[in-house]
């Protein structure tokens, strides 16, 4: 019988221990009022939208486009927030470009929580860097993904790109 493989991610246990709290509070709410940007990953502020990192990513660099405002759907949204929100995901994928030099992206909103939406309540652009050969074995074989890089120094990373991509 052949010894069992370990695979320690120590970091998960924020997002399994975060899915058994109070789910009442939206992130997209809450994390903007709190004004400490850096440790909440808020990346750049608009009048109407923000640009925040995605503290439980698909791929390194992945970020999330949201409007302040508490809706659904991207059809709710005033035409001034649909223009930032769609002008900060330009940007982010800019920054992105810059600071990382990803092969491609996928950008997309998962609207409604049968379409995917982990918070089907505030809706929210989605943009991942993805690089030719990033899902690898790990992903196919263990479902599994490998994070090459410390969170909090892809933000320093994204937030000095940013400044420059202005």
């Amino acid at each position: 019988m052949k010894d069992l493989d370990r695979l320690w991610a120590p970091w998960r246990m924020s997002y399994i221990e975060s899915s058994k709290q109070d789910k009442e509070e939206c992130i997209f709410c809450v994390k903007p009022r709190e004004n400490r940007d850096e440790e909440n990953l808020i990346l750049k502020r608009g009048r109407y939208a923000f640009i925040v990192m995605n503290l439980y990513p698909y791929n390194t660099g992945h970020v999330m486009v949201s409007p302040y405002r508490h809706v659904p759907s991207l059809v709710e949204l005033t035409d001034e927030e649909g223009m930032e929100v769609m002008k900060l995901v330009a940007l982010s994928i800019k920054a992105l470009q810059h600071a990382m030099n990803p092969h491609g992206f996928n950008v997309g909103a998962n609207i409604g929580r049968i379409a995917g939406a982990g918070i089907a309540e505030h809706v929210h652009i989605h943009v991942v860097p993805r690089w030719a050969g990033d899902t690898n074995f790990m992903t196919v074989v263990s479902g599994t993904k490998v994070m090459p890089e410390l969170i909090t120094d892809t933000y320093k990373k994204l937030v000095n790109s940013l400044s420059k991509v202005e």
